[in-house]
This record gives C-alpha cells, structure tokens and sequence, in this order.
C-alpha cells in the first residue's frame, strides 16, 4: 500500500484527492492546504488527518510519496522539501517557472533514484496516444509542420489577479495552457533548435498573456506552430488540437478522435487504409477504476502508482526532466518575445531516450 499525501485543495488538488483516494493500492494519509475551512469539512467527513503547515505534515506523517498541486510558484521549494525527506513525487504543471531551480530538481531526483513525474495529462489521452505510435511507426513519413491549438473561457473580461494570471506566480495564458499543446510536441518532435515570432499578447489581463503564438524550428526546416488563446468564448471548455503534415499523409487530433489520411505510396499500418481513417478516444482507450473529469487524469495517477511500486525511475513518462523539457521551451519563447539572445541553444537537462505511445488502464 502506497502512502500518499495531497498537498494543495484548488481544483486539481481535490480532483487528484478523489481519485487517488479510491485507487486499491493507495492510502491517503495526509491532506494539507492553507485553507481551514475545506480542511476541517474532509477531516469531519473523511477522517483523513489535516495540516496547514506543510513541513509539520513531513514531519509527523509517514509518507512513501507526495501529490503536490499548489500555484506554479510554490513549486520548487515543495519539491526539494519532498525530495530531500527521500520521497516520491507527483507535481502539477507547470514544473517550474525557473529553469534553473528546476534543473537542480531533475539532477536531485535522479541522483537519489525517486519516481518522478509532472501532470501533463494530455498524455495519457488515448488520441494522442495513437499520434504518438503513427509518428514512431513513420505512417506519414517525415513530418515537416506541426499546427498545436488550445482555445478556451478562462479570462473573459477585465478583472482583478489571481495566481494563475500573475507571471511571478502562475505563468499566465504562456505556462497554463500552451504548456500543454508544447509539451506534446515535445513528445513528439523533441527540443526545438530555436524558436521564433513569439507573441505574448494582453488582451484582458494586466499583469500577464492571455494569447501565445509562436513557431518552433527543428533540423532539416521542420517546424511547429503555437496558437493558444484562453480569452475565446466560442469553447466552452479547454479545447486542445493538432494537426501534423509528412511525406505520407496527415494527422488531425483532439481530445475526441484521431483522423488519419495515408498516402497510398507509404506505410499503411494495421488497422489502417489508404485515404482517411477515424479512431476515437473511446474505441482506443482503455477502463480506469475510477472516473472523474478523464480517464487521462485517473491513468496518469494509476502510472505514478505503477512506477512507485515497481521502482520505475529510468523510463517514467512526464518525468521532471521531460517537464523541463517543456519549462525551456517556454523560457525560449519569453526570451524571443523580450527579443533576447537566448530564443535558441537551450539544451534538456539529461538526454530522454526516446518512447512509444502506450495507455495505462485499470490494473
């Protein structure tokens, strides 16, 4: 049985609360947050034992590992605390908004062999999934462009700050959303050479974007273009996309399915034609043990779990290192806006070998 703490009570602290509290092989032994009210409701209600200091929880608590999902800025110091008392650790995104505290993180937990892993769910959606096996498989050929979207309701209207729309604290529309449609093409097409014609555009926000463009530059001119705007009313909710060109044909994705359009002169893999295919999310994905908001939330916990008890260090998906992976091409892309030199040259803080689609469904 693996002890677990969830250390923050926003959204998606009680998300990964309920779920992780119904996982058969986890005990959730410790809930901490700053907030007395929600605390003393889950006490009354669940028993679980409650904190509003966080080293007091280390302290009293035996803990195998922690599920931290406190504002991106609070991040560092959590982690280290964490890694430094020998324990497992499952962070939310964004990893870090340094890239250089969090480098010192991926060489920390490396160094100790801790399993390690950042909520990039978008990972363990199915779609994306088969992207990630087309790709591997060459069943478009060599791609050469990639278009990555995310469009959706978070800021509206002009309106007083939060964390999430601070830079110093959340990252803003830059580190909550195009995070996410970044990181999977950096699944896809590793780290970027360079980066260019980045915009970071204020359209209600004071402090922070709320739209990213910007286009990625990969040896032999392939590229990849951002789009990210979470000021768009016309998605009801988070709405992410891609669509990827190569020599054999095209891939459409999104949350829902997977279009496939295969030229007839290249590979045609299993299951697949000439011209269109359609797979979708829920033909390819697999039973969770527990449903809530996605299967990709429940599976990415599942993993983390998984990884724990089988002492998978060396090859877990969403590693801290793959996060950093993402925080630098972020930090690329501020760089290129501010127009400094460092827009290009950043390297990944350890090599990533590379890795093949794969779901994770209930034991």
């Amino acid at each position: 049985m693996v002890r677990i703490a969830v250390v923050g009570l926003g959204k998606m602290g009680l998300s990964h609360y309920a779920m992780i509290n119904a996982h058969s092989h986890v005990k959730v032994v410790a809930i901490c947050d700053a907030a007395g009210y929600i605390l003393d409701v889950l006490n009354k209600y669940t028993g679980v034992p409650v904190f509003t200091d966080f080293d007091r929880m280390l302290q009293e608590v035996e803990l195998d590992a922690v599920i931290i999902a406190t504002p991106s800025s609070m991040h560092v110091r959590m982690v280290r605390t964490v890694v430094d008392r020998g324990l497992h650790v499952f962070c939310e995104k964004p990893f870090c908004l340094d890239t250089v505290e969090g480098d010192a993180l991926v060489q920390v937990v490396h160094e100790r062999r801790l399993v390690n892993q950042v909520g990039y769910h978008y990972r363990f959606v199915a779609s994306f999934q088969e992207v990630k096996r087309l790709l591997d498989d060459k069943a478009i050929g060599e791609v050469s462009h990639i278009l990555a979207e995310a469009y959706g309701p978070v800021v509206l209207k002009p309106k007083g700050s939060t964390w999430r729309t601070q830079r110093t604290e959340g990252g803003g529309c830059l580190y909550d959303y195009a995070a996410h449609p970044i990181n999977l093409v950096n699944w896809y097409m590793g780290m970027p050479e360079s980066v260019g014609g980045t915009v970071l555009n204020k359209i209600f926000s004071k402090d922070t974007d709320d739209e990213v463009l910007g286009t990625l530059f990969y040896a032999g001119g392939k590229s990849a273009q951002i789009s990210v705007n979470w000021s768009d009313e016309s998605c009801r909710k988070m709405t992410t996309r891609l669509t990827i060109w190569g020599t054999g044909g095209r891939i459409y994705a999104d949350r829902q399915e997977c279009q496939v359009y295969l030229r007839d002169n290249n590979f045609i893999p299993n299951g697949y034609q000439t011209g269109w295919n359609v797979r979708y999310t829920t033909d390819l994905t697999e039973p969770v043990w527990f449903y809530l908001r996605g299967e990709e939330y429940s599976a990415q916990l599942d993993y983390f779990i998984r990884c724990i008890e089988e002492r998978n260090v060396d090859h877990n998906v969403n590693s801290f290192s793959e996060g950093m992976v993402t925080d630098q091409v972020i930090a690329m892309m501020i760089a290129d806006a501010d127009g400094s030199p460092r827009a290009s040259g950043i390297k990944p803080p350890i090599a990533q070998k590379k890795k093949t689609g794969f779901f994770f469904g209930a034991r």
